[in-house]
């Protein structure tokens, strides 16, 4: 087993990759170097080759993928992952293996928002949907990530091998996020400067179908993880709408004592017998979520299990 692996995903970053890989063996040259390529054709693989990093393939396209299948191939006690783009600054990585090394973090976030991202980052769209899903997961998990879009990130053994991704695209981060604090594992904030990309080097991000999708993410986990919030806040919704289509029937039921507008009321019951359904479906959902949660806590201890195995191999 590796002591440290830098892991980096990249898609036609040849412009960059060179770069990466120096500054990553400057700043840890006692670490791995691996460059995952995402079916580049611009010669992204061959440069980072020469630069000196391991170099591999993930034919799948997509930053969830090639996530994927390097949290699979790869054995070490932490990872660090950077972007391919030299916005990422390496010098920050030792900090941040320390922090899973030594101190026990599971994950540990790279903060760009806390230094220089406003400044560096031109792009008014991509910072206003920083901000909006930073607030939107900090509230709904009532957790404290300073930085969720980040790619910057170094993770332990346990949690490489027990995160299950879902996600194909750029929601990963998101996913990750919201995993790690639903799971209460232990999350670390790193301040990190941030560069913006060099002239003639192009963002794949796209603002407005990728932030979209990331927020179809955040609803989705949102439901999935914190079912009883979810349904429970659907219930109270239907059981408001019900109450106001009811309460006109049964003001005039109180002065005539007469039911005149029979629909209105058969409408009411719908949409009130709809909220105990969606209150009694959030409670069942919730049972199995934290049988769930007790599942993963096994898989946790597997997990450090077969890591004292490889490194009493390694020995």
């Amino acid at each position: 087993m590796e002591k440290v692996a830098i892991i980096i995903p990249c898609w036609n970053e040849s412009l960059t990759i060179e770069k990466v890989v120096k500054d990553c063996k400057k700043a840890m040259p006692e670490a791995s170097i691996y460059v995952y390529d995402n079916n580049s054709t611009d010669g992204t693989a061959e440069i980072a080759e020469k630069a000196g990093a391991i170099v591999r393939h993930e034919y799948q396209q997509g930053k969830g993928n090639v996530v994927r299948r390097m949290f699979r191939d790869i054995d070490a006690e932490c990872y660090i992952m950077l972007d391919g783009d030299d916005t990422n600054p390496p010098e920050f990585a030792p900090e941040m293996a320390d922090l899973v090394l030594n101190k026990g973090v599971d994950m540990v976030v790279g903060d760009r928002l806390s230094s220089t991202y406003f400044e560096e980052n031109k792009r008014p769209f991509h910072n206003f949907g920083n901000t909006l899903v930073k607030g939107s997961i900090n509230l709904l998990f009532k957790s404290d990530i300073k930085d969720i879009m980040t790619g910057y990130r170094a993770f332990s053994y346990n949690f490489v091998k027990t995160y299950p991704i879902l996600s194909k695209g750029f929601e990963i981060e998101t996913e990750m996020t919201i995993h790690s604090v639903s799971h209460n594992m232990h999350v670390a904030n790193v301040v990190t400067d941030y560069r913006d990309r060099p002239d003639g080097s192009e963002s794949k991000l796209n603002t407005y179908s990728d932030g979209f999708r990331v927020l179809k993410t955040i609803f989705r986990l949102f439901k999935n993880y914190r079912p009883l919030l979810f349904f429970g806040l659907s219930s109270l919704i239907l059981f408001i709408i019900g109450l106001c289509f009811f309460i006109p029937v049964l003001a005039n039921f109180m002065k005539t004592g007469l039911v005149p507008k029979i629909p209105t009321l058969v409408v009411s019951c719908f949409i009130m017998l709809t909220a105990i359904l969606s209150l009694f479906t959030g409670i069942i959902l919730d049972v199995i979520v934290n049988k769930d949660k007790q599942a993963f806590e096994f898989r946790l201890q597997q997990a450090h299990a077969n890591k004292v195995l490889l490194e009493k191999s390694d020995d």
